[in-house]
């Protein structure tokens, strides 16, 4: 299974439309939040008709899910905690959402959300208590927030991860975890777009502007990640300890040229800045 992963658009529209092209390439498109913007000049009830129309046009070429950022509560539980609602009206395109549990082959997704509050961060607890006992062979969460304490979300002067998401990995030891996010991680000393917390492997896309997002592709199959930014590719081998740095993209599969993501004149050029 090769899946695409996606964070942090903020209601870039030119990324969306790069997404909609790649994902015939994929057998599923992973976005760990932030699809709008709440600090953008364009209503927030027009940005979600509209990422709900590129939703639709995604899950009409592969299997997507999503979950919530803290860029995309636009309402309030009867308890006063921050939440997205509209990402709930999603399921009604086939796409899996906030609190879903989604078995793909032998892969469990769980899809959590972001939570402002005691009772959704109750509602996670909960969520992965419940698919922990389900015992897929291999287990990854979507979680907007990374991991506290780690380089994926290490912002250049302090962390900005989840510390109760580190608690839950060390209880339950998933395969992946994937985020963004901390914009800047991948890309700054002492940052990363990978890391690992005993047996599970963190990621974090990070954030750049132009018409591709920055993403990370994750190959099941070949137990590989590849990380793919502006003038960079990376890629690390999940079968394998961690290791920095990751490794530059200097054979790469077909799937990624056809994608548009490695222009020839930096293939064998080390990366920059990513750890």
């Amino acid at each position: 299974m090769r899946c695409l992963v996606v964070a942090d658009l903020h209601y870039a529209l030119p990324q969306f439309d790069w997404l909609v092209a790649a994902a015939d390439h994929f057998d599923a498109v992973v976005f760990a939040g932030d699809a709008l913007d709440l600090g953008s000049i364009v209503d927030i009830r027009a940005q979600i008709v509209v990422v709900r129309k590129y939703l639709g046009l995604l899950a009409a070429k592969t299997r997507v899910m999503i979950c919530s950022g803290n860029h995309d509560l636009e309402d309030r539980s009867a308890e006063g905690e921050k939440i997205a609602a509209w990402i709930g009206t999603v399921r009604a395109l086939g796409i899996a959402a906030d609190g879903d549990d989604l078995m793909v082959g032998d892969t469990l997704f769980s899809i959590c959300p972001w939570w402002d509050g005691p009772r959704v961060r109750a509602a996670i607890e909960r969520q992965l208590e419940a698919a922990a006992a389900r015992k897929a062979a291999r287990w990854i969460w979507v979680h907007h927030a990374p991991p506290a304490s780690s380089p994926v979300s290490w912002g250049g002067k302090r962390f900005f991860g989840d510390a109760e998401l580190v608690g839950w990995i060390e209880r339950h030891q998933p395969a992946m975890v994937i985020s963004g996010h901390v914009h800047q991680s991948p890309f700054i000393t002492d940052g990363s777009w990978f890391d690992r917390l005993g047996a599970t492997w963190v990621f974090n896309t990070g954030r750049q502007p132009g018409r591709p997002p920055t993403s990370i592709v994750i190959d099941t199959d070949e137990a590989h990640a590849f990380w793919l930014a502006a003038g960079q590719a990376e890629w690390i081998d999940l079968a394998s300890p961690l290791q920095r740095p990751a490794q530059p993209v200097t054979e790469p599969p077909d799937w990624l040229r056809a994608v548009g993501r490695i222009p020839d004149p930096f293939l064998a050029r080390p990366a920059a800045a990513a750890g």
